[in-house]
């Protein structure tokens, strides 16, 4: 297990490499100069000069790429340009609204599925079944940001019962949560239908196992012996895909944060990309990359330990 824990660490290491060169070179060659975007037309060559070496924008890509992941090594994440604060003090009070968020949808999520995988698996073939898979396709067929404005035309507008937008802080937690429960189920509904899926399969694939003829030769129904001996198993390929959800969800809010207007690391970037603040966004680009990567390694983990025939391979 150690050998195989020790692989997937260099594994991580490696990838961590691989995407913060790729992020940073991607962000160097979106053309415009944030210094000459921040001081406007009628700058001179001088001023923009000045503001580039204050900015910390000389030097090679080789020197900017090195003081840029040095720096997050130590926790020093740069300075927005901005705002003219440690980049790390905004990812901060962002994640008091992102984390909150992901972790509501995968609640939401894990809570619509499983009941609904469960049924869909115990009536194979049957109208609920059909209706079911129907409906999970659906369910990952729309875009999210429309089922989110749909939401809003319904809830907030036609029936008023939410605000459209905002986020009030926590020092109300029930109007806090009250904000984020449309955005988290627009968040929650792809990912509910596609776990759902994975539910039913992974349960419908424990039916030809010795085991559970067994389990209905001694007189349990489908359902009882689902429940009782096939649920257990099938819960490996679920988690796995519940931890990679959570790293998707907290990377893939970005729209959703905007139709809501919620002050998350999705509406951070976005207003990085606008205003040209150059490390804000890739240092909250690296920060969700290094989440979805370690979110992964720990999956990874946590399946060899379920299944000891993967630390052989």
């Amino acid at each position: 297990m150690l050998r195989y824990i020790l692989s997937r660490l260099i594994s991580l290491g490696l990838s961590l490499i691989a995407a913060s060169l790729v992020i940073f070179l991607v962000i160097e060659v979106i053309p415009g100069d944030p210094a000459a975007f921040m001081l406007g037309l009628n700058a001179t060559e001088t001023g923009i000069a000045n503001l580039r070496e204050e900015l910390g924008l000389g030097g090679t890509l080789v020197e900017r790429y090195w003081a840029w992941v040095s720096g997050m090594m130590t926790g020093d994440f740069g300075t927005s340009y901005t705002y003219r604060v440690p980049v790390s003090d905004l990812i901060l009070d962002r994640l008091w609204v992102s984390l909150p968020l992901t972790g509501y949808a995968l609640t939401l999520s894990t809570l619509i599925a499983f009941p609904i995988g469960l049924i869909a698996a115990s009536r194979q073939g049957s109208t609920t079944d059909y209706s079911i898979m129907g409906g999970t396709q659906l369910g990952i067929a729309v875009p999210n940001f429309w089922f989110a404005m749909l939401l809003v035309l319904v809830f907030a507008v036609n029936l008023q019962w939410v605000s459209a937008g905002g986020f009030p802080g926590w020092s109300d937690p029930l109007a806090a949560v009250k904000s984020l429960t449309l955005p988290a189920i627009a968040l929650a509904l792809p990912q509910a239908s596609i776990l759902a899926r994975v539910m039913r399969s992974a349960l419908l694939d424990t039916l030809g196992q010795d085991y559970m003829r067994t389990a209905r030769a001694k007189g349990l129904t489908r359902r009882q012996a689902m429940l009782r001996h096939a649920l257990r198993n099938a819960l490996i390929p679920v988690l796995t895909i519940i931890g990679l959800q959570f790293s998707f969800l907290l990377a893939g809010a970005i729209i959703i944060e905007n139709v809501f207007f919620l002050p998350g690391l999705g509406r951070l970037i976005f207003q990085g990309i606008t205003q040209r603040d150059l490390v804000v966004v890739e240092s909250v680009t690296m920060l969700l990359v290094f989440a979805v990567i370690l979110v992964t390694f720990l999956v990874d983990i946590a399946y060899a330990a379920a299944d000891p025939r993967l630390r052989r391979k």
